[in-house]
């Protein structure tokens, strides 16, 4: 009798963010296959695998399918998260493994299906005869079909719980938990602390954006370390115009914006033109305007 409990807990639908998190784990695994595998071509001569890319993958996933579908009726994201494939064609309430055919089957339309799409294009482009040419857009046809039924299914399983996947609504296999589901139990301070974070971080990553770090850098600044003795004298001017304020280059173009110091054209007509509030770094003045400068300064004064 307790057999029978743990069987009918066995085949519980499973959750549909479970099913998602199972698809997209089974993909990152996909990926870190095949990024260890053309690690290890990274001596070879560029682009050996690229006339046998296709072939290559399906080769893979047919290893991965023959240690998770195959032997344990799961894929791997599946297994992570307590997940089984059921056969949903059979009559009994309990747990039934998938056949082989149905895993078979699996192979063709997962693997098959993919190798088939990246490779028709190669398979048909150079072939000029009529009856090459309509099986090529026959192809292509239920190709668009096929991405078509997909939504849909995506929708249904939206809507039902069941069926992530087209291919598992044409071969009738179900995902199911292994093992019964605990509750699980958060606690309520627990689980207040986090909304507060959660809140209070998505506040600052509105408000940062909305905010001019470095105006606001420039203004403590120039509070902080205040500049006394400084006009708009010409021998003020002559005395700062050596350097640069921004750059602290000797000035190319030198410009001023209304205070003492000197700026190079192309420094301040940058920053000027990312930032219209753009003030001083030396003093805090905002650009009045933009004009400049008249005195020449000779290189020789430099070297003195």
């Amino acid at each position: 009798m307790a057999s029978s409990i743990g069987n009918e807990k066995s085949v519980n639908p499973v959750l549909r963010i479970s099913q998602l998190d199972a698809l997209e784990l089974n993909k990152a695994l996909e990926q870190l296959v095949w990024s260890q595998f053309t690690n290890c071509f990274h001596g070879f001569k560029p682009g050996v695998l690229a006339h046998f890319e296709p072939e290559v993958k399906a080769f893979l996933c047919l290893i991965l399918w023959k240690f998770t579908i195959y032997s344990k009726n799961a894929t791997v994201g599946q297994a992570i998260l307590n997940i089984q494939y059921k056969n949903n064609l059979s009559q009994t309430e309990k747990y039934q493994p998938l056949s082989k055919h149905q895993k078979l089957w699996y192979l063709i339309f997962t693997v098959g299906g993919r190798w088939l799409e990246e490779r028709y294009y190669d398979l048909f482009s150079n072939r000029q005869q009529q009856s090459f040419c309509k099986i090529k857009s026959y192809i292509s046809f239920g190709s668009g079909l096929l991405k078509l039924c997909g939504l849909l299914n995506f929708l249904i399983f939206l809507r039902k719980g069941t069926f992530a996947t087209l291919t598992e609504r044409i071969l009738g296999i179900r995902s199911v938990f292994c093992k019964p589901q605990s509750v699980r139990q958060v606690g309520f301070e627990y689980m207040n602390r986090e909304l507060l974070w959660h809140g209070f971080a998505e506040f600052l990553i509105y408000l940062l954006p909305l905010i001019n770090v470095q105006k606001l850098k420039l203004k403590i600044s120039s509070w902080s370390l205040p500049i006394a003795g400084l006009s708009n004298s010409e021998n003020t001017l002559a005395a700062h115009c050596r350097e640069c304020s921004l750059c602290g280059e000797w000035p190319t173009m030198p410009h001023t914006i209304g205070c003492p110091h000197v700026f190079c054209y192309y420094c301040i007509k940058s920053n000027f033109l990312f930032d219209i509030y753009f003030t001083c770094p030396k003093c805090g003045s905002e650009v009045h305007s933009l004009q400049p400068l008249k005195y020449k300064i000779e290189m020789t004064e430099l070297r003195v």
